[in-house]
């Protein structure tokens, strides 16, 4: 493996972050907080969960840190345990046109979740405003972790919490549960913002250009080639990848609320993997094309996140925040040109 030194994420770090990471045994400075909150929006339950918008009685998982696993979604490591479970999911290329997922945990449980797998640097730009949530992963290059080290979040790659499971073959072992690792959460750790805007339940979306779609198609190309399909079954959108239905451990169906395809460009790190592939790193920090599918429509709007701690807006063609379905949402991060949807 070869590093440089004017790897993207030194420029990300000089922002002036304090080295707040580390292991959950280490004394750390007061939460970093996102420059960027969402205010209250009018029809949404008192009780709203943050990531979701969806009632969540219990006040103490409404207020509780987030927690972010790093899931392995090559092929060898499906089916996966916890995904339907998970508030928020992002899924961003690694290398050679394999992905990975990252799924955030805040206002529900799940046990197993995995196989867990290492951190990249693309990581840092998304789970970066969540309020210095926790942050799970199996391990990572130097240099990324030296990243990750700095990064506001609070690392759990080492430690208690994680088990082998006997019937898989290494990486694609290894596993672990929401209560393990949120047992191991600072005392002042603290909720996540909101992430998205939502509309009132049972409200149909309205936004500028908004369109009917049935499906979406995104392509993940590198040396291998990934298909995701979403469609549209009144109620959610049905994920597929390269034709087959994405299924959990027990069998369900991936089928979130919501989609939001979030077209971002990929900076070479300088960095190879084991098969001498090139590693990426996702550029979060700026602006690009979004499209939204939510209650069987698509709207073709714009992202922009201006710093690192900023939760990213996402605004139709005339400039309003996009409103999603309060529930689950999958976060796609495919390069300009990726993807084609329709009705």
């Amino acid at each position: 493996m070869r590093t440089i030194a004017n790897l993207s994420l030194v420029a990300v770090l000089s922002l002036g972050l304090a080295a707040c990471g580390g292991d959950d045994d280490k004394k750390a400075s007061a939460p970093t907080r996102p420059t960027t909150t969402r205010p209250g929006q009018p029809g949404l339950p008192a009780d709203a969960a943050p990531l979701t918008a969806l009632n969540q009685p219990d006040a103490a998982l409404r207020q509780r840190v987030a927690l972010v696993v790093k899931i392995d979604n090559a092929p060898q490591g499906r089916p996966q345990s916890g995904l339907n479970q998970a508030d928020i999911v992002y899924e961003e290329v690694v290398e050679g046109g394999v992905v990975r997922l990252a799924a955030v945990y805040q206002s529900t449980d799940a046990d197993p979740v995995g196989p867990v797998r290492s951190a990249r640097s693309t990581d840092i730009g998304f789970v970066s405003a969540l309020n210095r949530p926790l942050f799970a992963y199996a391990g990572t290059n130097a240099v990324t972790q030296k990243a990750v080290s700095a990064a506001p979040l609070v690392d759990l790659s080492a430690g208690p919490g994680y088990r082998r499971e006997p019937k898989r073959r290494a990486p694609y072992n290894l596993f672990t549960s929401t209560a393990a690792m949120f047992g191991r959460a600072p005392k002042d750790a603290g909720p996540p913002p909101p992430q998205f805007s939502y509309r009132p339940p049972d409200t149909p979306l309205a936004s500028a250009g908004a369109a009917p779609a049935q499906r979406a198609h995104i392509q993940y190309k590198g040396r291998v080639v990934t298909d995701v399909d979403y469609e549209w079954n009144g109620s959610s959108w049905a994920r597929k990848q390269n034709g087959t239905p994405h299924v959990d451990t027990a069998g369900a169906q991936v089928a979130p609320a919501n989609v939001v395809i979030q077209f971002v460009n990929y900076k070479d790190t300088g960095l190879v993997d084991r098969s001498n592939t090139g590693v990426p790193e996702g550029q979060l920090i700026g602006e690009g094309e979004a499209w939204v599918l939510s209650d069987g429509k698509i709207v073709k709007g714009r992202w922009a996140k201006a710093n690192l701690t900023d939760v990213t807006r996402f605004t139709d063609p005339a400039g309003a925040p996009i409103p999603l379905t309060p529930g689950r949402t999958w976060v796609e991060l495919p390069p300009p040109g990726s993807a084609t949807a329709g009705a």
